[in-house]
């Protein structure tokens, strides 16, 4: 099977049909789709039991208490038979022609053995790319692609599942959200990706999604956060961008019940001699803003 492509969900029942048409339209068939239901209370169970009544598609659920989305990605991948996998979000869909394309693209890649997936963009329902358009195609990591070339924007990252499966979000108790960047930053360590400048997932920014209400989440999950600055903070990045994370980790690290010793310990000191107290000023005004 070439694709697995999954959808966490959460009280999402109302959007599923539209994904679902959405999947029975590709052009490409050969894929699998895997639902985890991350503890909704609504009707997602009946809706996804509908799908799989109709047999038009390989539906698999499973369904976990309420967790987060990083949680949800492990069990998917897990469960996962396709050779790529791709996170579709149960409020977006994908035109009929991305999976073609997408196989057309990794078919393209000699190298599969330090190439080990690809990516193309985010798009509005207009067709509008969703952030900066200045490349065509490049093979770089998940890193450079932002810091060397300058891409914005949400993109729509498809590895292959064998490598996913030996990078795992880090589950850390108590918290419901970890960035997918510390994730693909780990990634970008090893392995590159084919990124194309097309639109291949269609998307939307609901008010009760992840993206509206980013900061908050970002401190109730504080470790996953610091982590995530942390490490990019390590990374061969420009130092301005350095310097960002620094002061984004002790922004979100005053969320957390980590010792002062053990969060110096994770950054630059130097660094640290201005980003700390920006990071206080910044978590105070979150605080402010989030009660």
């Amino acid at each position: 099977m070439k694709f697995t492509i999954f959808t966490p969900a959460y009280n999402r029942a109302y959007n599923l049909e539209n994904l679902y048409n959405s999947l029975l339209i590709q052009t490409y068939k050969d894929f699998e789709w895997i639902i985890v239901d991350d503890g909704s209370s609504d009707n997602t169970k009946e809706v996804v039991h509908s799908f799989i009544v109709e047999n038009k598609l390989q539906v698999t659920y499973f369904y976990q208490e309420n967790k987060g989305k990083h949680f949800a990605v492990n069990k998917g991948v897990s469960l996962a038979q396709g050779e790529l996998f791709l996170i579709l979000d149960s409020d977006d869909e994908l035109p009929d022609f991305s999976l073609k394309l997408i196989e057309e693209k990794y078919a393209g890649i000699d190298d599969k053995q330090n190439i080990i997936g690809v990516a193309g963009r985010r798009m509005f329902k207009g067709g509008k790319i969703v952030g900066s358009d200045n490349f065509t195609e490049v093979v770089t990591d998940s890193l450079k692609i932002r810091y060397k070339f300058n891409v914005t924007g949400d993109l729509v990252e498809i590895f292959r599942t064998e490598i996913l499966k030996k990078f795992l979000f880090p589950e850390i108790k108590g918290e419901k959200f970890c960035p997918e960047a510390l994730l693909w930053n780990r990634i970008a360590q090893k392995y590159k990706l084919l990124f194309f400048n097309k639109g291949i997932y269609t998307t939307q920014y609901l008010a009760d999604g992840l993206t509206s209400k980013i900061v908050k989440i970002r401190m109730t999950s504080p470790v996953a956060s610091m982590l995530t600055y942390s490490e990019l903070e390590s990374y061969s990045i420009p130092i301005i961008q350095k310097i960002k994370a620094n002061v984004n980790f002790w922004r979100f690290s005053f969320n957390s019940n980590y010792s002062l010793s053990k969060k110096i310990k994770m950054v630059s000191k130097l660094i640290s001699i201005f980003g700390l107290p920006i990071g206080y000023a910044m978590y105070v005004n979150d605080k402010k803003n989030n009660n």
